[in-house]
């Protein structure tokens, strides 16, 4: 079973740490098949808040594979310029040789100094937090540090900026293994938006227009999401969410900038490419599934 293993340091920020988790956790509870596991490397370390940790397995007895995942969170900005965990060599050799095995090696926030020492932004496009963007370029020269950014992908290799960034980064990782239908389901269930660095490869309608918190509105996208293939006029909707239909219709628009026609023919589009990647589907069977009153209305749709 593919893992993904978050390291813990001395002096760990804990919502870098706790937001990549939480969002692996999630996508666990919808059906993701991996197995989330902890280490570290010096014994029972503290966070910043305070907060300590029992004795957790050392990095060495982690058995990760090609695909798997290693997560560095960020730390006390002192610890990480000390000479203390600039001493950590072993480890640093460690996250080295398992990127050269084909280990995703992932950093959050100052976690990248991490990577910088294990040799792993050479030639490498990365960032961190904004605080400490300069001192990352400066201390490694040959790192290609990318700055207002939310995370970047470049090699094998993972960054994001500081703190909440890591969700960013945990939720663009977990669409690239599932898709995204399945990380919009995650990223409601932990009532966050997916929001998208400037590296990201693609755009989706099943993650796009969400930059809201009108629940109703959410709802409403969630069950057309749902029931593509049924009618969805404005008076069922607006029913559903207890709303009249013209103030459904103005606070959609209000809140995604599109009509709810114009959504649901994004919806079913989206949907309708997906399917006709599968031989097996007539084009009339994509049309009924998708919504289209006829094939020849799915096919004017598609070349639009």
């Amino acid at each position: 079973m593919q893992k993904v293993a978050f390291i813990i340091p001395p002096t760990v920020e804990l919502l870098d740490l706790a937001g990549p988790v939480q969002v692996f956790t999630e996508a666990k509870f919808y059906g993701l098949q991996i197995d989330i596991e902890f280490y570290q490397f010096q014994d029972k370390p503290v966070s910043t808040a305070g907060l300590g940790f029992e004795k957790i397995k050392n990095y060495s007895e982690a058995n990760l594979n090609e695909g798997d995942f290693v997560f560095v969170p960020g730390m006390h900005f002192d610890y990480v310029n000390s000479i203390a965990f600039k001493a950590e060599k072993e480890f640093f050799k460690w996250l080295k040789d398992v990127s050269e095995t084909g280990v995703m090696v992932c950093s959050i926030c100052n976690g990248a100094f991490a990577l910088g020492y294990a040799g792993l932004l050479k030639d490498t496009e990365c960032t961190t937090h904004w605080r400490r963007i300069n001192e990352l370029q400066l201390q490694f020269p040959q790192a290609k540090v990318v700055a207002d950014i939310l995370y970047i992908k470049s090699n094998n290799v993972y960054t994001s900026a500081g703190i909440s960034a890591g969700i960013d980064l945990a939720l663009a990782i977990l669409e690239d293994l599932k898709g995204p239908l399945f990380t919009h389901k995650v990223a409601r269930g932990l009532v966050v938006y997916h929001r998208r660095g400037g590296k990201h490869k693609q755009q989706s309608i099943y993650l796009d227009y969400r930059n809201h918190i009108n629940p109703h509105v959410h709802q409403v996208q969630d069950y057309l999401i749902d029931n593509l293939s049924k009618e969805n006029d404005i008076e069922s909707l607006a029913s559903l969410v207890g709303m009249s239909s013209r103030n459904l219709s103005r606070v959609f628009k209000d809140r995604t900038g599109l009509t709810i026609l114009e959504y649901l023919t994004l919806l079913r589009k989206e949907y309708a490419s997906t399917m006709l990647n599968n031989p097996d589907y007539t084009v009339e069977y994509i049309a009924s599934k998708c919504g289209f009153k006829s094939a020849r209305q799915l096919q004017r749709i598609l070349k639009k």
